[in-house]
């Protein structure tokens, strides 16, 4: 019979893996349902506004913010594609139009902040965040970090196309081509999801994520957040703010992060987050990758030290009311 008082860090390597994944299943489990619920409604939703054709609707009327931050009117379907759906409805729409280095990193830029916006402000509201401050935050740190980029970059000769929009196709090829994108994206992230829970379960049952926050403490400090969201920073930066918040949730439900934590977290990766893969659609394109990520990160780091701010003031009215 096994001593049952032994000390779980002297337990086989083995045993402490499987110990850990055990741990962590059902919980893995919740958040991979929650978030697969969401994406599917909001998927939905999107398909039928496709199918209706109302999203060059809401372009058009969008033409006039596009010039503001020195992109042409027709980038404004790209815009609202991403913004709605994601970036790969963003490049879709770009490809179409020939949009000069310079107009796509600022469209880069623009919709890095913002895209997907339906879902993932759903996850960032599930930890705790405000949805319509979220929302405000992504929508508008788009807008001025691109006009911003429009007021810096030198001017370049665009060579736009105009797009041409064309009938759908019949109901049911588009519904067959739609369920089979979905099901392809609900299958990503249930594995993604699993994965990402059991690996940060693992690395901090052998004490890894520690020496994670030590490597990542200065440059932390700098984007004004805790060490203790080093993990959960490098899965948002990489992979994406889904998954990064997903993995945050359940961070939150054991205790290991304070709610004031999660919000600093939540507002750096609101507008910093999926640095490689979509980075490098927008790059394949022709954007600029440094100038798009270090727009971004600047942006960020503005963000969450005006947070801290606001923390600090409140705590110290909190104090003054006290007394």
């Amino acid at each position: 019979m096994k001593n049952e008082n032994v000390n779980p860090s002297q337990l086989p390597v083995k045993e402490r893996i499987i110990k850990a994944i055990h741990e962590i299943l059902p919980s893995a489990r919740q958040t991979a349902i929650w978030v697969i619920k969401i994406t599917c409604i909001v998927s939905t939703l999107i398909f039928l506004l496709r199918y209706f054709n109302i999203l060059p609707y809401i372009s058009e009327a969008l033409q006039p913010v596009m010039n503001f931050m020195g992109l042409p009117g027709e980038a404004s379907l790209a815009y609202v594609a991403g913004y709605f759906v994601n970036i790969y409805s963003t490049i879709a729409a770009a490809e179409t139009l020939n949009l000069s280095a310079r107009s796509v990193t600022i469209l880069a830029v623009l919709v890095m902040c913002s895209h997907n916006m339906i879902v993932e402000t759903a996850v960032q509201k599930k930890i705790g965040s405000s949805a319509l401050r979220i929302v405000l935050i992504r929508t508008l740190s788009g807008v001025v970090l691109a006009f911003l980029l429009n007021m810096i970059l030198p001017q370049q000769q665009e060579n736009t196309q105009q797009i041409v929009q064309v009938a759908n196709p019949p109901f049911w090829e588009m519904f067959k081509e739609w369920i089979f994108s979905l099901l392809l994206l609900c299958l990503k992230m249930l594995v993604l999801i699993y994965l990402l829970s059991i690996i940060q379960q693992v690395i901090n049952e052998f004490g890894i994520i520690k020496k994670i926050s030590k490597v990542m403490k200065w440059p932390l400090k700098i984007f004004g957040l805790p060490e203790k969201t080093s993990f959960l920073w490098i899965i948002a930066n990489t992979l994406g703010l889904a998954y990064g918040a997903a993995v945050m949730f359940q961070e939150k439900e054991k205790g290991n992060l304070t709610q004031k934590q999660i919000q600093l977290l939540n507002s750096h990766i609101s507008i910093s987050h999926s640095n490689l893969e979509d980075l490098m659609l927008f790059v394949s394109i022709g954007g600029v990758w440094w100038i798009i990520l270090i727009t971004r990160w600047v942006g960020s780091i503005v963000l969450v030290w005006e947070e801290r701010l606001e923390f600090w003031l409140r705590d110290r009215y909190k104090l003054q009311q006290g007394k």
